[in-house]
């Protein structure tokens, strides 16, 4: 299956998902006693849109068509999309912000220097690259996350460490709403890369792994990398809040560093 295929087949299932989450009410089309659909049909999501039926149905199956911008705007409209959500689909369609994937080696590199130039403080400063995997941290992340460096290589992910590691569990205050909003950014960073065959692998062996992560990816939650609070409770310390500070790497690399920041 090629990239293209892929990201149609996941345009097509976003919008089925996204369909069925939105009530007649919402739109304002009145239920009779004998609807049996919750969500709305797709000849309801084509009329409020503007279009054809018939080509809305071939959307949603996944087939070789090219839908404007301003029609993936209206159905964002319909569906009552995020503006993350809306990225995500245009993404999904186009395909024109996917970035050139540099050789690991001197990215990783890059960001090692990074994380030692700015990691001796006492906050958690870790760099992972697009498949979740850790590149380099510092001191104050193995103390307050894992200490990784005893872990396999193969295991020092941080998406994989969320989902499946009991100490995740224990350290973040919030894990499911932490776990669930780095899913929905591993989502929305993925369709940069539909024809990366390891980010696939990776995917399916993590939902494999854990039905969490199979729940929650099914979901087809998308955000942005933004700032926001992560809760901490530490051992002979107690609960810390930090401000998670995203920081993509020079050079449009497909990796990044967060910086944990006093709240």
């Amino acid at each position: 299956m090629s990239g293209d295929d892929r990201s149609r087949r996941e345009l097509a299932e976003f919008l089925r998902n996204r369909r069925a989450r939105i009530s007649p009410g919402q739109v304002g089309i009145p239920v009779g006693s004998r609807r049996r659909t919750s969500g709305l049909r797709r000849e309801e999501v084509a009329v409020l849109a503007g279009l054809s039926p018939t080509w809305y149905t071939y959307l949603e199956q996944g087939r070789n068509i090219h839908p404007s911008p301003e029609v993936l705007d209206s159905l964002a409209r319909v569906l009552q999309l995020s503006e993350d959500e809306r990225g995500y689909m245009h993404i999904l369609a186009y395909g024109h912000v996917v970035k050139p994937q540099p050789a690991e080696k001197p990215a990783d590199e890059l960001l090692r220097q990074i994380v030692d130039a700015v990691g001796s403080g006492p906050y958690p400063v870790y760099a992972a690259n697009q498949y979740g995997e850790l590149i380099a941290w510092n001191r104050a992340a193995a103390e307050w996350y894992d200490d990784w460096d005893r872990l396999p290589p193969a295991d020092r992910n941080i998406v994989r460490w969320m989902v499946t590691s009991p100490r995740a569990r224990e350290r973040l205050l919030d894990w499911e709403d932490d776990t669930q909003d780095a899913i929905a950014r591993w989502r929305a960073e993925s369709a940069k890369w539909p024809s990366d065959e390891r980010l696939r692998d990776l995917i399916a062996e993590f939902t494999r792994l854990s039905s969490d992560f199979a729940r929650w990816w099914d979901g087809h939650e998308v955000r942005e990398h933004r700032v926001r609070i992560r809760r901490f409770r530490l051992p002979q310390i107690g609960i810390r809040s930090v401000r998670l500070v995203p920081l993509g790497a020079p050079d449009t690399l497909p990796s990044g560093i967060v910086l944990h920041l006093p709240v």
